[in-house]
């Protein structure tokens, strides 16, 4: 695993940590992490990274070269001296990884000492806003793709360490394999990998290199055909190592296309491979791949068994970050809110719960309510988080509180849970998700409000603090 220190943060963090320990105002603070808006403009996200934050803050501590370059930058020698004992000891709320999560609610809390929690704020909006975008993205990918096998090919276009996590996440969101190694050892995902065009043209002819390989892999070859002439020359070369493999005991696993028209390509390979009795070798491709490639190419019913999917994957094209935030919503014994002329930029105070919302079938309605954590669960009304004249009616309804203790001291709740298991309940939250909010364009929004006690403890303190 990844290793990190007290310095992986921004300045602010430690400026900010240094006045409140000097001054001793070190009080019992709530931070929350929620997003303001959905990415891709799809109608969920897969909250992701929850168990690599909590590895991360169960290690978080300053190495004595942390010291040594923050006495460099003129940091307090007392205030040194405290963060050489530093350890995370509070406490995260947080829905489940792998859960669907929307705008405005809070997917996760933080209580700690003020110190503790602004600490931690960089690395916790790091992991989870990143690996949340590529969940997220890889689910959309999924989503048009059902039956179709789906690698993480996009380790050499990550922005460096990146592509650990987008591995991670990718898996998570609802796809099968990596290429990248290392995340494949770390993460127990299967790892998978061909050939690259280097390797064809290393060799003095297409076929020896097909033949290379085929003898080194035989039970894992797929040959990449588009080196030089996709059907006249990869294809014919690829099927002669197929019929040698057979002759072995063997068989040819797939082809990958990596270039040119991936439908009518693919459609030619199918009809040749077919009609060589190769029925049973899969069509791959690869190149420039995200959903909107992949739709079309299942709209045209193109033959492809495999998608590399790389760049766009792990970049999160086109958003590129989630808005994800910290916010203090209490500290020092007092609810705290962040005021703006704009409401919807305005924060929610108090310690809270999320509920989803369940109809006496237990089927989901498609909304959640935030409250106040002290509230018990029986709203018989919800009101719009902006829009103070609408409310949403909740009567004869079931509440599930989402916000768990996952670390209480410092200390993680329970074992590490197997990134399988996450993924398995990520598909066992959208399977339940009603088809109108799965949709690829124009999904049905999924409603969020407030219970009434807690919209009139936010607009009693934005009337205090405006006047």
């Amino acid at each position: 695993m990844l290793q990190i220190s007290g310095t992986y943060t921004d300045l602010y963090q430690l400026t900010m940590a240094q006045v409140h320990y000097l001054n001793h105002n070190n009080q019992t603070a709530v931070f929350d992490y929620f997003f303001r808006k959905l990415p891709f403009k799809n109608g969920y996200v897969i909250f992701s990274g929850l168990e690599s934050l909590l590895e991360a803050l169960e290690q978080f501590q300053f190495t004595t070269q942390d010291l040594d370059y923050l006495q460099q930058q003129g940091f307090d020698s007392s205030f040194i001296n405290y963060l050489k004992d530093f350890k995370f000891k509070g406490a995260i709320y947080s829905v489940q990884e792998g859960e669907l999560v929307f705008p405005t609610q809070p997917v996760l809390q933080v209580k700690a000492s003020l110190i503790e929690a602004q600490l931690i704020e960089t690395i916790l909006l790091n992991y989870l806003n990143f690996q949340t975008l590529i969940a997220t993205k890889a689910s959309r990918i999924r989503q048009v793709a059902p039956q179709s096998t789906l690698i993480d090919f996009g380790m050499r276009r990550a922005q460096a360490m990146g592509a650990y996590f987008a591995s991670r996440a990718a898996f998570i969101g609802g796809f099968d394999t990596t290429s990248n190694v290392k995340a494949a050892a770390d993460f127990k995902i299967p790892v998978t990998g061909t050939m690259a065009h280097a390797f064809v043209q290393s060799y003095d002819s297409e076929l020896e290199a097909f033949q290379s390989y085929a003898q080194a892999h035989p039970q894992n070859c797929i040959l990449l055909i588009d080196t030089y002439n996709c059907l006249k020359s990869g294809l014919p070369n690829a099927i002669k190592v197929a019929k040698s493999l057979q002759q072995q005991g063997e068989q040819l696993k797939g082809i990958r296309i990596d270039s040119g028209d991936l439908a009518y390509l693919s459609q030619q390979c199918r009809q040749q491979l077919d009609a060589e009795g190769l029925t049973e070798v899969k069509i791959a491709v690869s190149n420039q791949l995200d959903e909107y490639v992949i739709k079309s190419l299942q709209e045209q019913n193109a033959p492809i068994d495999v998608y590399g999917v790389g760049t766009n994957l792990v970049i999160g094209h086109p958003d590129a970050a989630l808005d994800g935030v910290y916010k203090l919503a209490y500290a020092n014994q007092k609810p705290r809110l962040k005021l703006s002329e704009n409401i919807a930029k305005s924060t929610l105070p108090h310690q809270k719960q999320v509920y989803r919302l369940r109809d006496q079938n237990q089927q989901l309605i498609g909304a959640n309510i935030i409250a106040k954590a002290e509230e018990q669960p029986d709203f018989n009304q919800m009101h719009h988080p902006f829009d103070l004249t609408k409310t949403m009616p909740l009567d004869q309804l079931k509440f599930e509180a989402l916000l768990q203790p996952v670390m209480l001291n410092g200390k993680r709740q329970q074992a590490p849970t197997p990134l399988v298991d996450i993924k398995r309940f990520a598909e066992q939250q959208l399977a339940e998700l009603p088809a109108e909010y799965k949709r690829f364009t124009n999904p049905h929004l999924y409603k969020v409000g407030l219970s009434t006690a807690l919209l009139e403890a936010r607009e009693k303190l934005r009337t205090t603090y405006k006047s």
